[in-house]
């Protein structure tokens, strides 16, 4: 049974929150002041946070800068990830990953079920790794923030949750790049 190991000391990370919004400015952006509420008071530091239209591009753009900067361990989305044409954010984050995190989707998917039923299928969240960042691609509804938070990242971003989480593994993302050295 998952717990928290309290001789582990916590160890924060520096995580960045994207919103993908056409409509949407830092002021009246709740999706992504949700997320920015529980990484703080979980203990993480917030290392940066922007808003980007929804655009290919501008998307895939951000999520990669960010992903290259030293000063961010975790990457967080919102917003995009429904069927309309506007909806594009899976197809600017998803070729960017070099791995896929498959059961990131079905855990979500599994929490968002209990909460709203059948109308989960409306959402492609995911998650990835890109340069041995963690990237979490998650919808822009504030429940569906609070959900994917409260029920896999407060816990896989704590150091002291066992029997894994993702911060003990951080150190060997980036091992294939370091092969034939």
């Amino acid at each position: 049974m998952a717990s928290i190991n309290e001789s582990r000391r916590f160890i924060a990370v520096k995580i960045a929150v994207l919103t993908v919004s056409d409509t949407r400015a830092l002021e009246d952006d709740k999706s992504g002041a949700t997320l920015v509420t529980r990484i703080e008071a979980a203990g993480h530091i917030l290392a940066a946070r922007d808003i980007v239209s929804d655009d290919t591009q501008l998307i895939a753009a951000k999520v990669s800068a960010w992903a290259g900067d030293p000063e961010i361990d975790v990457i967080i989305t919102t917003g995009g990830t429904g069927f309309t044409g506007r909806d594009v954010t899976p197809e600017a984050i998803v070729p960017l990953f070099e791995k896929q995190m498959d059961g990131f989707s079905e855990v979500f998917h599994r929490i968002s079920f209990d909460k709203i039923g059948t109308s989960t299928i409306q959402s492609r969240a995911t998650g990835g790794i890109i340069n041995a960042t963690y990237v979490f691609v998650l919808p822009g509804s504030p429940g569906a923030c609070k959900d994917a938070w409260d029920g896999i990242l407060k816990y896989q971003l704590d150091y002291r949750h066992m029997p894994c989480n993702f911060i003990e593994i951080m150190p060997r993302l980036d091992e294939h790049l370091k092969r034939g050295q």
